[in-house]
């Protein structure tokens, strides 16, 4: 507990933390979530439906959570972190637990995410299953004369200055991995150091750690880079629908991709719970599922929901009914020595 108090206060000094703003009203609904998780597409629907209006706020990294939140209490009512994160959440105080009888269509949940060890702890459920995907890589085929198929790309040399990273501390785990190593999540003091020497030979190949897939979007569009990690399915059809007169395509790895759920949590000592708990129904429903799903290309956490919603070529896309993909990834845990990682992430940028 101490520990993870103590992370959330360090992570102030390292995150840029905008100016607070006074506890929402009964009717308003403040949500700290990613890009494409609250869209004009499907949210107006919700607020027409329930009367409670949505104010979205970004992260562009899962460390933005606590950091955002240490800042102040009332100022967020929903936060929609990843399962890695959720336990962090958890035992630092800043989540109350989830009263699953009143979140409308939980029961339609994929049981390998509702009933996963960081979603129910301690007696309690303390997060609410939302989407979940993958981080693959992504690519300009017409910058390589042959496929790749390694995280090995984004540590060539002859890519160097087209590469980007996303800002966060599971560059450690594409490093792991691409060194061999199994235990990623698990380091020893050896393993890290090693991932940190990687890191830092590879920083003068990089062209920029992005923060947010609207900003690798751009890189790409820009030609700035070349070769990335990215959140499949989205910036690939953001770049594309751009139509620059190029391509970009995805590819899994040799070494995996990895994987990852997004849940919604609520913020401790809300005074919008009646607000939360409509949002987190809407959110399972036929169109808050299909509306995220579209919105971002990622997967929808409950199958029953997108039923009638999808066509059978877009489930298929969307891994509806295919939870055995998750035994493809390498699914992101909480590290069992978080500050550990974020020690080694930071001194990784902080490196010339």
């Amino acid at each position: 507990m101490k520990i993870l108090r103590k992370l959330a206060v360090c992570a102030l000094a390292t995150v840029a933390i905008l100016p607070q703003t006074v506890a929402a009203s009964a009717g308003e609904l403040n949500v700290l979530t990613w890009e494409g998780y609250s869209t004009k597409g499907f949210i107006p629907k919700f607020e027409e439906a329930s009367g409670c209006k949505v104010t979205a706020s970004y992260v562009g990294s899962n460390d933005d959570f606590a950091a955002k939140l240490a800042a102040g209490g009332g100022v967020y009512d929903i936060i929609t972190p990843s399962l890695d994160t959720v336990p962090m959440m958890r035992l630092a105080g800043f989540v109350a637990p989830i009263d699953t009888a009143k979140v409308a269509g939980f029961d339609g949940i994929y049981p390998e995410f509702s009933k996963a060890a960081d979603v129910v702890a301690d007696d309690a459920t303390w997060a609410v299953p939302l989407i979940w995907g993958s981080v693959s890589l992504i690519y300009r085929p017409d910058k390589f004369a042959t496929k790749p198929d390694s995280i090995a790309v984004l540590f060539d040399p002859a890519n160097k200055g087209k590469i980007s990273l996303w800002d966060d501390k599971s560059a450690l785990y594409w490093t792991a991995r691409y060194l061999g190593y199994d235990n990623v999540f698990d380091l020893t003091d050896e393993q890290l150091e090693a991932v940190k020497a990687k890191l830092i030979e590879q920083k003068p190949l990089i062209r920029k750690y992005w923060a947010s897939a609207g900003e690798l979007t751009e890189l790409m569009a820009n030609q700035e880079v070349f070769v990335s990690n990215a959140w499949t399915g989205l910036t690939s059809k953001d770049v594309n629908n751009l139509k620059k007169g190029f391509e970009v395509v995805e590819f899994t790895p040799k070494e995996k991709a990895e994987g990852w759920m997004d849940s919604m949590m609520l913020v401790k000592d809300t005074p919008n719970e009646d607000c939360a708990y409509k949002y987190m129904s809407f959110m399972q429903s036929a169109e808050g599922q299909c509306g995220i799903a579209e919105s971002t290309g990622y997967f929808p956490v409950n199958p029953k929901a997108v039923a009638g919603c999808m066509s059978d070529e877009m489930k298929k896309d969307r891994q509806v009914d295919n939870v055995e993909f998750v035994k493809s990834l390498v699914m992101w845990q909480q590290p069992k020595r978080l500050d550990k990682y974020l020690e080694v992430w930071n001194a990784v940028k902080a490196a010339p």
